[in-house]
């Protein structure tokens, strides 16, 4: 039975990894004015294109499309016109189907109706912060048809706990208040410079984190774990002068990836914290 669901989760995420590197390309090009797109919106489209490759816009066959399997079966080129497609696409794949199966393996909650349906949000929320950490990377933004529906999505699973679960309305106000935490501090900061400490996608970004994250603990935490992050990241290079304080660093990708080891861990993390410092 363990093996069929770590099974499932793979070929989902491995799937859904897929998917993602589908959004990301079709996402930018239809961003680009109407000269500079490889194809028209149409063909662009997220729910109806068909798949193409990249470089010379063939369409795909399906058997060019198996997660990881097709590009190393073509040795990472276009079956059509041997252009490189880049690792970037295995990799996610890869990724993604990782962080489905540790989803299941460190959900911190019990796997009884409530927490099957809290899982699924999340593995769908976790398609949208893929996403999100691979266009912040390659182009420096976070687009608003992935963060809105990011929103959306952490929004219902706060409804559905608080109304459908039973948990009541101490899980919205603490919802609240994550979200403040985390979108508000963002927000501050986003008026006090006009933009030039924190972009604006951030803010969006840091509304639906703290959603996802529920609570101020778990937001604070979020927050901390993202700078260490963001500093390991960069200061190696303004030490070898590669960059400077000042320069441009996308920083969704740290709350993203901080976001994922809090709502993993994040309950043992704050516990340890409160038993060892707030209790002696």
């Amino acid at each position: 039975m363990m093996l069929m669901i770590y099974g499932i989760l793979v070929l989902l995420g491995l799937s859904l990894g897929s998917f993602v590197n589908a959004l990301v390309w079709r996402l930018h090009e239809q961003s680009l004015p109407k000269k500079k797109r490889v194809a028209s919106k149409k063909e662009l489209s997220i729910s109806t294109g068909r798949s193409m490759c990249p470089h010379c816009q063939h369409t795909l066959a399906w058997y060019d499309l198996l997660p990881v399997i097709s590009w190393l079966m073509l040795g990472g080129k276009c079956r059509y016109c041997r252009k490189t497609i880049g690792w970037q696409y295995p990799f996610i794949e890869l990724i993604t189907a990782g962080l489905f199966v540790a989803s299941y393996v460190w959900w911190p909650y019990a796997f009884d109706a409530k927490g099957v349906w809290l899982l699924g949000v999340w593995l769908t929320s976790l398609v949208g912060l893929v996403a999100l950490i691979v266009y912040d990377i390659r182009w420096m933004l976070l687009p608003n048809r992935i963060v809105f529906p990011l929103i959306a999505i952490a929004a219902a699973g706060v409804v559905g706990r608080t109304f459908f679960a039973g948990e009541g309305v101490h899980t919205l106000l603490s919802a609240l208040t994550g979200l403040s935490i985390a979108g508000g501090l963002f927000y501050v900061l986003f008026q006090v410079s006009g933009g030039r400490w924190i972009g604006g996608g951030d803010v969006k970004l840091g509304f639906a984190l703290g959603l996802l994250l529920g609570g101020a603990g778990e937001a604070f935490l979020m927050l901390f774990f993202a700078s260490i992050l963001g500093l390991i990241v960069s200061l190696p290079a303004v030490l070898l002068k590669k960059t400077q304080l000042s320069g441009k660093i996308p920083f969704g990708p740290f709350l993203i990836t901080s976001t994922i080891v809090v709502k993993f861990f994040g309950g043992v993390i704050i516990a340890w914290y409160t038993d060892t410092f707030l209790y002696l």
